[in-house]
């Protein structure tokens, strides 16, 4: 069954980059693109039989469709679709659908899922035996680095004491989750031992305990989940989004832990080395469902996932930019969506800033990711990040 997006069209050029994209006639282009700013719904790989239905039952309740260019020639066996209506529209358009046959009444019925999902505004997320309310406010997941060699702080918290003291300091400004990894995902960071990463996160893990907070070990191997799992922790941030690790989604189900299902493009290794999309928030798109429904067969409930762009994880500044100025594209999944911006080498190369001078540029993003349907913000800096949050946050919620 062929992917539904529900597009960031805020502007008439928007409309006009992605008609190109899918070579639409310029007629068309020209009469529609001025009509498809918000509530644009796009079908990719649509059987043209399928396609020319959807087009003359939406013409039918007064929206638009546009179609390929070999869509209308009848040279083309699948197009992709800009579905452009209102609310009201499409509820007219899934009705119909439901006697039609060709699979679209199926289709009806995950438009109109696609539309509910894209509206949800708050979770419950469920994290072992706590819970997590996402939506009335932003969580802020506080980083805790056990390692030598991250790009940021990375030799900062190897002993327990500082470890452990950092992470205190992180709840009393404001972390709702402590975040530990034991293992640098930067561009080009070594491989660690299962043993060696095991031995930097469980002592610290056991003792955070005490602290009665949320605690997500940050990791793509299922041996090191499953250790810091039993020990206290209650969630995986996998930077694979359930890849690098088949077993890595089992694990997580048996212990009812929480994951956070990130894209990447590659590996820390090669990463950087020159990535390239055709579509970079399709293919993330993509990417984050199949992982989404790994989670989802291996036993993980829904109310238990959370989704990941993978800001800086194979992607160059301007694919970056990108994922941030449309990043309520990731809504369509009605999950929660965890931005991790900090510090990181887009503010960098931006701003022509060292890491530690990154706080400004990093405030940037997190305001722009909350207001473009973030949730939760990964970050070093928790009370700063969390005064901007808790800003931004009065500002779109009142």
């Amino acid at each position: 069954m062929y992917n539904i997006r529900i597009l960031n069209i805020t502007k008439e050029a928007d409309a006009i980059h992605e008609m190109h994209r899918m070579n639409v006639d310029p007629q068309g282009i020209n009469l529609m693109s001025p009509k498809a700013v918000d509530n644009v719904i796009k079908l990719e790989n649509v059987p043209l039989k399928c396609a020319l239905i959807l087009k003359q039952e939406l013409l039918a309740r007064g929206g638009e469709v546009s179609l390929s260019k070999g869509a209308i020639e009848l040279s083309v066996e699948t197009t992709d679709v800009l579905l452009i209506g209102t609310h009201s529209q499409y509820h007219k358009l899934t009705l119909k659908l439901r006697q039609q046959y060709f699979n679209l009444s199926k289709l009806g019925e995950r438009i109109e899922d696609a539309l509910k999902r894209f509206e949800h505004s708050s979770w419950i997320i469920q994290c072992g035996t706590h819970k997590l309310e996402a939506g009335k406010k932003t969580l802020i997941m506080g980083i805790l680095n056990i390692t030598p060699d991250s790009f940021s702080d990375g030799g900062s918290f190897l002993s327990a004491g500082n470890a452990i003291d950092q992470a205190k300091r992180m709840q009393d400004e404001g972390a709702d989750i402590i975040d530990v990894g034991g293992e640098s995902t930067r561009p080009g960071a070594e491989l660690v031992t299962i043993e060696d990463e095991k031995s930097r996160v469980m002592p610290i893990i056991e003792k955070l305990q005490s602290l009665n907070i949320p605690i997500s070990i940050d990791t793509y191997k299922s041996a090191v989940a499953d250790a810091a799992l039993s020990a206290g922790a209650c969630m995986v941030n996998d930077i694979s989004g359930l890849r690098f690790d088949p077993e890595m989604a089992n694990v997580a189900a048996q212990h009812r832990a929480a994951v956070v299902i990130m894209h990447i493009n590659g590996n820390p290794r090669s990463m950087q080395d020159n990535p390239q999309y055709k579509d970079v928030l399709g293919e993330i798109t993509s990417y984050i469902k199949e992982g989404v429904d790994i989670a989802v067969n291996a036993g993980i409930p829904e109310e238990s996932i959370i989704v990941d762009p993978g800001i800086g994880f194979g992607k160059t500044v301007e694919h970056n930019l990108h994922i941030l100025r449309n990043l309520s594209e990731l809504k369509i999944f009605g999950l929660p969506i965890l931005i991790g911006t900090s510090r990181k080498s887009l503010i960098g190369d931006i701003l022509s800033l060292p890491v530690h001078e990154r706080v400004e540029g990093t405030a940037a993003t997190v305001a722009v990711s909350i207001m473009n349907g973030a949730r939760i913000i990964r970050v070093h800096d928790v009370q700063t990040m969390s005064r901007v949050a808790k800003m931004t946050d009065a500002i779109i919620r009142g």
